[in-house]
C-alpha cells in the first residue's frame, strides 16, 4: 500500500511558477513509477507528466513540455512537478499517481494503483 499526499498548490498570477510536491508513505522503497495528473472544472482528468521509479525517464503531454518539470527524490519519498510560465489553462486540481510495478511507464490513469487526494492550482490574468 502507498498513501500519497500532494501539496504546493495554491493560486498564482499568469507567467509565473509553482512547485507541487507529492509524498509517498507506508511503501518506502520508491520502486514505482509516479505521474501527475491534473482536472479541469467540466473536463476530464488528463495526463501532465510521468517519471519512472529511478527517474531516468519521463515523459510530458505536448502543453507542458517545456514549461513542467517532473523529478523525484527516493531519499525523501517525494516527486515534483515544477510548473513554469503558468498559464490559464493550467487551472484545474492536480493529482499524483503511483503504480507498484516497476515496469510501468504510462499517461494511461487506470493502470495506477493508488491516487492522491489533489491539490488546487489556480492561475489568474
Amino acid at each position: 500500500q502507498v498513501q500519497l499526499v500532494e501539496s504546493g498548490g495554491g493560486l498564482v498570477q499568469a507567467g509565473g511558477s509553482l512547485r507541487l510536491s507529492c509524498l509517498a508513505s507506508g511503501r518506502t522503497d520508491s520502486t514505482y513509477t509516479t505521474a501527475w495528473f491534473r482536472q479541469a472544472p467540466g473536463k476530464e482528468r488528463e495526463f501532465v507528466a510521468v517519471i519512472r521509479w529511478n527517474g531516468r525517464n519521463t515523459d510530458y503531454t505536448d502543453s507542458v513540455k517545456g514549461r513542467f518539470t517532473i523529478s523525484r527524490d527516493n531519499a525523501k519519498n517525494t516527486v515534483y512537478l515544477q510548473m513554469n510560465s503558468l498559464k490559464l489553462e493550467d487551472t484545474a486540481v492536480y493529482f499524483c499517481a503511483a503504480d507498484e510495478s516497476t515496469y510501468t511507464f504510462t499517461r494511461a490513469a487506470g493502470v495506477y494503483d493508488y491516487w492522491g487526494q489533489g491539490t488546487q492550482v489556480t492561475v489568474s490574468s
